[in-house]
């Protein structure tokens, strides 16, 4: 270019002058890493308040993707109407109903907790049913004067037992109902994030699957089939039965005629998240009937419980709960309690689910290391055998020629 030729004026550096290019401190992939694990940490930390919802939309995502699919195939692959049937579904077929149901059984405890406050401040007599008790009738009387009968011993009992006077616990009640904003922008973006989960999930998916196949090259499709199918079975087959059993018992108190019927379903169904929880609501709710003096509404609640809770546990549950992974009753209960004191009611959900993935990748680890110790047990036989046995397990013999 000659003179002609422009030169641009040197920037200078905030910190300094520029050196000549070295050695980097930290490897461009470990520096890439860490930054995405950081930038991972403060997303987590910054959006904890919709950790939760998130974690629902896709929980229930993972277990209705099936049925989402059949969606998706008869709107024509139209992701955006097939997203929005599935939405509105869910919303109809299992929010409204558990909504509902909640706020129906809010308002019973709360009139339990009325009454709790009034027999605190007035006292009460032991009912009828507890001292017509055979055998341990007139103990309990003695103990309900004591407890909870005289002015002012509930109170003590309940501070002795949660370490707050049962007034404060009644105010925490009402409080707890008057959150319900709280619930309801929650459940909002729950299902906001399950509608951009059905509608990209499976774009989604193949991002995963891209990653996936980089981290564990080995492994990833054996768990890739695996962990999603234990998933969607795990919290399909624990929501169905929690349902089917709540539903079921619930009108079976009903028509035993037990107070509060629906609290009580309500309650049930909960408790069957928990292994051995719906049978012992349901003996409770019968000794309850029994005691009262309602003997053969009692004992045909007990029979009629026991029948249907054995069915569930034998032909259902088994088919139903697990999947490919079926987990063992202490892992499972791990991860009922993990999950419910981690996350709350959610949490009966999230810990199963996170205790299915652990168990899976455990069982896929070990299957590998069988393997492995399997083919470390054939070398020495081969070695014995000589390189011309290995050739000749290796090459197929040839036919022997067909006679004419």
């Amino acid at each position: 270019m000659g003179v002609f030729e422009r030169h641009k004026p040197k920037e200078h550096r905030w910190l300094g002058p520029s050196a000549h290019a070295r050695m980097p401190l930290i490897p461009s992939i470990s520096a890439a890493r860490w930054l995405l694990i950081l930038i991972a940490v403060a997303g987590i930390y910054f959006f904890y308040g919709f950790l939760v919802p998130v974690l629902a939309a896709g929980v229930i995502g993972f277990a209705t993707w099936p049925l989402y699919s059949d969606v998706v195939r008869r709107t024509g692959g139209n992701t955006t109407l097939a997203a929005t049937v599935a939405l509105a579904f869910i919303v109809t077929f299992l929010v409204l109903p558990i909504v509902l149901s909640a706020i129906y059984m809010a308002g019973e405890v709360r009139e339990w907790f009325g009454w709790a406050v009034h027999v605190n401040r007035d006292g009460a007599p032991p009912p009828q049913w507890i001292l017509a008790l055979p055998v341990v009738g007139s103990w309990l009387g003695e103990q309900w004067t004591q407890y909870v009968g005289s002015p002012g011993s509930l109170g003590e009992l309940a501070q002795l037992v949660s370490g707050a006077h049962i007034g404060n616990i009644y105010r925490a009640v009402l409080a707890a109902g008057g959150g319900a904003f709280h619930v309801v922008l929650t459940l909002l973006f729950m299902l906001i994030a399950l509608f951009f989960i059905y509608r990209d999930g499976s774009t989604f998916v193949r991002q995963v699957d891209l990653l996936g196949e980089r981290i564990l090259p080995n492994r990833w499709e054996r768990i890739s089939r695996v962990v999603p199918a234990t998933i969607s079975s795990t919290v399909m087959g624990m929501t169905l039965i929690a349902i089917g059993e709540g539903i079921v018992l619930g009108v079976a108190y009903w028509i035993a005629g037990a107070p509060s019927a629906i609290t009580l379903g309500v309650l049930t169904g909960v408790m069957a998240l928990v292994p051995g929880g719906a049978p012992l609501s349901m003996s409770l709710v019968s000794i309850y009937l029994i005691a009262s003096g309602s003997l053969w509404a009692g004992v045909g609640l007990f029979v009629w419980g026991t029948v249907e809770l054995f069915i569930v546990d034998k032909t259902l549950r088994p088919k139903l709960v697990g999947g490919p992974i079926k987990l063992p009753f202490l892992p499972t209960f791990f991860g009922l309690v993990g999950g419910v004191k981690t996350m709350g009611f959610l949490g009966l959900f999230i810990g199963p689910v996170l205790m299915a993935i652990i168990v899976a990748i455990w069982r896929e680890w070990i299957r590998e290391a069988e393997l492995t110790e399997e083919q470390h047990a054939q070398e020495p036989e081969l070695q014995l055998r000589g390189p011309a046995a290995s050739n000749t397990d290796r090459v197929p013999r040839s036919e022997p020629a067909s006679s004419p």
